[in-house]
Order: structure tokens, then sequence, then C-alpha cells
């Protein structure tokens, strides 16, 4: 069963990746079927306070905030100028492709010159995370001691043995063999060049040895075996055996710190370990794992509230996602959730009323439902009883109910494309041009002329809104099938309304669409970065306007009411015949049954952007040099890479010449993150950011490639350098691959929907709300004897109009859960007792005993 967090899952990116996990097979099972667990974050940082101010005159800052895998950055805010309490309001999710001892937040201070300030930070122990779900909390900021930024694990042995010293005397020697460390941070993007330094240390000793550097690496192999004296002649006994005196032994430890070798400034520290020599009082041997630990010493601060706080909203989940089968009759139940009459009966709708946030339930029923053609009229069925609730035609769709939240998700998942190709090309000329738009006089910058920002403002919205009415082709059949329904829908409810169609219709397409998507363009992947704050003004105009032009058309010709006399104002050069005209026959054009997708096969799918690392193509050089930064952007046709965005590419690979997409070991350059596109020209080699941005480019370049024909079988998990492969030391270039290729993904390039983990993701929301649900079917039992009112205190929460027919399905779901229950405990506790404290899966914590 997911963790406790499991329903936060829910709300996951639409785009986002998913990440597999591979278990061992279940001990018994006649296949050798595997669980995947996958883990994932979502959330939202709000806002920073009580930030210190500078000294002197200039006390604001420049704040932004960053989120930490341990050390490893995966993601980063806007910048928030001149402020000491930022208003950040960022969404993040992300899959995770790797295990973390932290979560952490950073709040800097951005500095043009020197390097960015670190003021505070907020660290979260993985364990620790469940505790935060879905809470909005406010974290005092802690302070950052280098001492304490660790990240990373150690492999140690320790032995007894017995030595006889030249005058043939008997003592006793410590051996500690430091086999290796995993998971070391980077230093300054880079891998560091650790060594480890392995002390003795007692009330009177403290003997130091130090192994080799070891250069480039985050997973060194140290292999070094040092030898310390514990025991003098005295500790013989006549017994063949060489007791270590208990005085000592409770007194003594080995301490290994690891550093990275800075050759002419001072090396920095990246954790220690300290175990007590008496782990070998009952056995001559001890080998595990620890976990590398801040120094002791490290500078606390008792006043850690000087330093600000942080307001987060947290969700992590881990979910073990079982094979299909297990999962058909859940799903089935769910897919006959459109038929079922009345649809408040049905186990998708009952999910919507029982989930603690419906919001959580809403993104694994749609994309789950979306996958077997029955959104549709699931949403239309839910619409309808939404309206037969709505008395004021001009409140149509205007709440949050289970039918606009699904359209609202429906909308983000199959309009990303549709978004790209119409408002991208505008926003990008919007963002990159810095023109000044801001019509308030009070907002005025030095300089600023308010009659030629209005010129450029009335510009992009007049653009804009061009841009959006001439769309209509592009809109995906699937949002023409349900603005369609919408539309009927709406026109009988509110018969003697001429305008309600419409304005069912406008409530998403421009209210919940287009204006949130020009509003946040990053969110939607239509730009790389977040806008400046000139721009984002800019953005926020021109979104406000493009709701009231949309809200205008759709319900009459009326002027705008808008309460702030300056958009008032603005919005009078709108007011124009064609706006209205335009306006209609855009929403007549996207709510017809006609298919709108005709394009579609001819456009390519912008699939993602970003800037990555390339080795240089067909040279022999070695260096760092040899890796340069470049543009890449992926289509549904071809992966291309450019010196900047919106240059032309310097280098196009065509998809169907793609033969494989596979990790590169960090060996081959000792770099992190690095991934391979194995084409039929030759192995391009790519770093990117960081582990999640790497992990969503594989998932994506292996998703659109997956059909090729000509795909490889098996791969080289290294790079072929200096005439030889460094995987398996073939010389020839075109051996075959020495590793089996990555198991296939879903061929889908525009909808990712890995179903078996939606269907666990629901599951998971059933077993936390069963006392919810048991409530439920309390109440159908209830409504069922008794024929008074409806609207009793035991049931009056819920929406229940057949209580018989919801009963039923309520049992269908209790027996079905119950026997998910049964494989999944079972994986629980197989997982529980396979990982042996101290083995690298689960390392040792501090001192033991």
């Amino acid at each position: 069963m997911a963790a406790a967090a499991a329903p936060a899952a829910a709300a996951a990116s639409p785009e986002a990746p998913a990440v597999t996990g591979k278990a061992e097979p279940e001990a018994g099972d006649e296949d050798s079927r595997e669980v995947r667990v996958l883990q994932s974050l979502r959330g939202r940082i709000y806002e920073a306070k009580n930030l210190l101010p500078y000294l002197g005159p200039n006390k604001m800052r420049d704040c932004f905030c960053t989120i930490n895998l341990d050390q490893e950055e995966v993601y980063r805010t806007q910048v928030v100028e001149k402020s000491l309490r930022p208003y950040f309001s960022e969404e993040f999710y992300f899959e995770i492709p790797r295990t973390f001892q932290y979560l952490s937040f950073y709040v800097y201070d951005k500095n043009v010159l020197q390097r960015d300030l670190r003021i505070g930070k907020v660290a979260i122990k993985k364990e620790d995370l469940c505790n935060h779900s879905g809470k909005e909390t406010w974290f005092s900021l802690q302070p950052i001691d280098s001492n304490s930024e660790v990240q990373g694990k150690v492999h140690l042995e320790l032995k007894l043995n017995e030595l006889i010293t030249e005058n043939g005397t008997v003592c006793q020697q410590l051996v500690v063999h430091i086999k290796a460390c995993h998971g070391l941070p980077l230093i300054n993007g880079q891998n560091c060049d650790p060594y480890a330094t392995v002390s003795l240390v007692g009330p009177s000793r403290n003997d130091q040895k130090k192994t080799k550097v070891k250069k480039k690496t985050s997973n060194p192999q140290f292999n070094e075996i040092f030898y310390f004296e514990v025991t003098r002649s005295s500790s013989y006994t006549r017994k063949s055996q060489f007791q270590v005196e208990e005085e000592d032994i409770e007194k003594l430890e080995i301490r290994i710190d690891l550093w990275n070798n800075e050759n002419l400034v001072q090396d920095v520290f990246l954790g220690e370990i300290k175990v007590p020599v008496n782990v070998l009082r009952n056995d001559s041997s001890h080998q595990a794992w620890y976990l590398l630990q801040p120094r002791d010493n490290g500078n606390k601060s008792s006043k850690t509230d000087d330093l600000g706080s942080l307001r987060l909203t947290l969700c992590y989940t881990e979910d073990y996602v079982l094979p299909s089968e297990y999962y058909d009759p859940l799903k089935t139940l769910l897919l006959k959730s459109p038929d079922v009459q009345p649809v408040s009966a049905s186990a998708a709708y009952i999910l919507g009323e029982i989930c603690q946030d419906q919001k959580d339930a809403v993104l694994p029923l749609v994309r789950l439902l979306l996958q077997h053609n029955k959104l549709v009229p699931f949403i239309t069925a839910v619409a309808e009883l939404d309206l037969k609730d709505t008395q004021d035609a001009s409140t149509i769709f205007r709440g949050n109910t289970l039918a606009t939240r699904c359209l609202d998700e429906m909308m983000k998942i199959v309009g990303g494309h549709y978004l790209k190709v119409t408002l991208k090309p505008i926003l990008d000329e919007i963002c990159e041009s810095s023109k000044s738009c801001e019509i308030d006089p009070v907002k005025l910058k030095e300089g600023d002329n308010v009659e030629n920002n209005k010129e450029n403002l009335h510009y992009y919205v007049d653009k804009v809104f061009n841009t959006i009415v001439g769309s209509s082709v592009s809109c995906p059949t699937v949002m023409c099938d349900i603005f369609y329904s919408l539309r009927q829908m709406a026109a009988k409810r509110f018969p003697n309304n001429p305008h309600v169609q419409y304005s069912a219709v406008t409530s998403f397409v421009f209210l919940r669409f287009f204006a949130v998507a020009i509003l946040s363009p990053h969110t939607f992947h239509l730009r790389p970065h977040y806008p400046d704050t000139q721009t984002n003004r800019t953005l926020t105009l021109i979104s406000k306007t493009i709701q009231t032009l949309g809200n205008w058309g759709s319900l009459s010709r009326r002027k705008s009411r808008s309460k702030k006399s300056v958009m008032c104002e603005f919005l009078k050069m709108f007011q124009e015949e064609r706006y209205f005209t335009d306006v209609k026959k855009f929403l007549d054009e996207i709510s017809s049954t006609e298919t709108k997708e005709s394009s579609g096969t001819s456009e390519p799918v912008h699939l993602k952007e970003g800037e990555m690392y390339k080795r240089a193509q067909g040279r022999t050089r070695i260096g760092k040099k040899n890796f340069k930064k470049r543009w890449f952007c992926l289509t549904s046709r071809e992966l291309t890479y450019h010196k900047q965005p919106g240059k032309d590419a310097i280098y196009t690979i065509p998809v169907k010449n793609i033969l494989a997409v596979e990790k590169l070991e960090e060996s081959s350059f000792n770099k992190k993150n690095m991934f391979q596109v194995i084409h039929t020209e030759k192995t391009l080699y790519v770093q990117a950011n960081n582990c999640v941005e790497a992990n969503e480019w594989i998932d994506k370049l292996c998703r659109v490639s997956r059909c090729n024909h000509n795909r490889l079988s098996s791969f080289h998990p290294s790079a072929y350098l200096n005439g030889n492969w460094l995987c398996c030391q073939e010389t020839s270039e075109n051996t075959p691959g020495c590793k089996p290729c990555t198991a296939g993904i879903p061929a889908d390039i525009q909808i990712d929907i890995d179903e078996d983990r939606e269907t666990e993701r629901i599951y998971s929301l059933f077993t936390l709300s069963l006392p919810k649900l048991q409530k439920m079917e309390e109440a159908c039992g209830t409504i069922a004897v008794y024929q008074g009112p409806q609207k009793e205190p035991d049931y009056c929460n819920f929406t229940i109009e057949d209580s018989v027919t919801t009963f039923k399905t309520i049992q269908q779901i209790k027996s079905i859960i119950e026997k998910l229950d049964e494989p999944h405990e079972k994986y629980r506790k197989k997982r529980s007792s396979s990982a042996k404290y101290g083995s690298k899966e689960n390392p040792i914590v501090g001192k033991i005993s």
C-alpha cells in the first residue's frame, strides 16, 4: 500500500514521467513478477517572511528559493526583487528517480556580481515527510553551516587480529577496511575529489591515517586497509583468546571523515561517521554501510527564528505498483462509472465524495478514464448533476465541483500541444521584447509614458486575442466533444437565456485555460524561465483582459464592470462589434461535433525543451571544453540542439533514427546525470542539470521512439573511449551492446498514462478513506429504511440519489480493496525484512552500541 501521503500524488503534473524502481520477485510466487516502487513529490512554495535585512540604507533583498534532494538542486523559483517577505506562490511536481535522505528548501539572496548568498534552509528527513503531507506549514529557516551539509554513505569493515610482536609478546590489532563511498555531493556542480581520514580516537590517543584522493567521482572505491594497535601484550590470557580490556573498549571509537581535495585552498568537509570499537565485543568482524553525519561541533544557532520562515505545502508519495492483473477488477469497476444510473452511485463519483480533498481523486480518475475513452461521458454525466443545483445562469460551472475539476485536469493533459502552437510564439515575443505595458499611473516607472504603454498593451492583447479566436482547428477533439455536451446541457437547463450555452464553454476555455496559461507560462511549459517583474505585470494585464473579452463576448455586449477605473477605461478600446462576433464564432467552432484535429498529424507535437550539456560529436580531444552548453528541443519528429533558444538548429536527429535511449554510467566521463541517445549516425552523450531533468528527458525520448522498427535490444552502459568500450573492454566500436536495453514504455507520446499506477493511487485513496466509505454505506441503509426528509445529519454530506445502487457499488469497492490489501501487505513485509540494517539499501544512522 502506498505511504500515508498517497493521496497527494493525485494532483501530479500531467507531463511528469513515470520512474520505475525494480524490486525483488516475491518469494514463493509462481512467476517472477516485479513490484515497481515509484516516488513523487508535489506541493507549493508560498512565501518567506521576516528575512534579515541588509545593513545599510538599502535593506531589501532579491530572493529566490530552491528545492534540493540532499545537496542536488532539482527546482528553482523565480527571483522576487526588493523584498524581505518574498511571495513566490509556485507549485512544483516531479518524480524522484533516486534514493535520498533529506528534502531541503534553500532561500537565496541573488547576487549579480558574486556568488548567491544562502540565507537559510528547511531540511526535512525523508521519513518525516509524511507528517507534513497536505498541510500548509510555516517552517523556521535554519542556519546553513558547511559542516552540516552532508550526504552519502560509507562501506566499512572492522576486524580484530592477533599480532605477535618481535619479542614474542601478543597484542591485539584493529583492522579498518574502508571499502567505498556512495552518493557524495557535487561541489560547484561537479563531481568531487574525495579522500578519507581514518582515526582511532580515545581519551589519550588520536591516531590518524589517510586514503588516496579519488578524482572526479561521487562514488569512490577506496578499498584501503589501515591497522591500529588496540591492546597491550598484558591483555594475553592462557585461553588463547585476546580480550579487549573493558575499560579501554568503551572509550575507543573509529572516526572516518570524508573530504574534498581542494589543492590550493582549504579542503571541504563532506561528512563523518563514528563507530565504537565495542561493536566487536561479541564478534571479531563487523561490516556495514553507514550514513555520513554532520560534525557534532557544527555551528548551531539557538535563535533559528531570527533567520525568518518559509510557508510550504508538501505531499510525498511512495507507490508500490503491482503487476497489471491485480488491478483488473478495480479498473473494470471504475470504467463502468459513466454507464451507472445515476452517476452518483458509480465508483468514480463515490471516490470524489469520500476523499478528504476531492482534487486528490481527480487526476488518477481523469487519466484512467481518458485512456479508455470514458472521460467525455463521465464528465457529461457529473456536469448534468451540477446543473440540477444551478439556479442562476451567471454562476454556471463557476464552482470547484467534481465536474469542473475533472475538466480542468483534462484540459491540462490534452491541451498542452494546443497551447504551444497557439500561445508560445506570441508569449516568446512578449517576454523577449521587454516593452512596458503598465497603464496604472501609480505604478509607472520614471520615464514611462502611459499612452505609449497603453498602445503596447493594446497591441499585445489584440495579437493574443486574434491568435486564440483563430486557433479552433487545433483544439483537441476531446475538448470539443465536452464543450459540445456542455452547450447542449446549458441550453436545455436555461432555455430562455440565449447566452448561457456560450458562458458554459467560456467558463473553461477562457477563464480556466487560456487566461491561466498566459498568466503562468512556465507552469504550462510555454517558457523555460519565469518572467521578470515587469513582464509578469504585462502578462497579468493581458490575462485579465482576455478573461473579460471571453466573458464579454459570450454573455452580452454590455460594458465592462471592472472595479478598477484604469482597467475599465482600457477595456473600452475593445467594445467593437468584431470582438463579440469573433468570440462567438470561435466558441461555435470549438463546441461542434466535428473533429478539429485535422492538422494534428501534420504538425509536430512539442514535447520538451531545456538547457543541457552535450559532448562534442566526433572529436578525440579530452577535457572539460569537450562539453558544450546547448538548448535542446524534442518534438514528435526530431531532437535538435541549438546555441540559444530560438536560434537555428546546430544538429538534428530525426526521431525515426533513434535506436535507443539509456543512462550512461558516471565513470565514463566522471559526470553525473548523463544519458546517451543512440542513433544511426553516432551516439550523442548528454548531461542534464539534475537527476529529475535527466529522468524526464530519458522518459520522453524513450516514449517518442519506442515504436521505431530498428530499436536495439542491447546497449553499452559506458562510453567508447580511447579505442575500447569502458564497460566490456571490447575494442570494436560496432560491437553489439553488453547489457539488455530498458524495458518498453507506453507508446502514446502525447498523453503519458501509466494505468496501473493511476489505479494504485485510486486504491490508496479508497484505503485511506475507508471510514468515510463506511459512513456512506451506513447512510445508504438509513435512507433505504427511513423515508422521511433526505437531509439528515448522518448523510447530508453525501450525494445519494439511489441508496440501493450506491450500497451495491460500495460493497463491490470494499471487496476489491480487501483482495488488493493481501499482495500489498505481503510485499510490505518482504520489503521491510529484505533490507538488513547496515546494508547499502538500509544504512546505519549514527553510532551503534
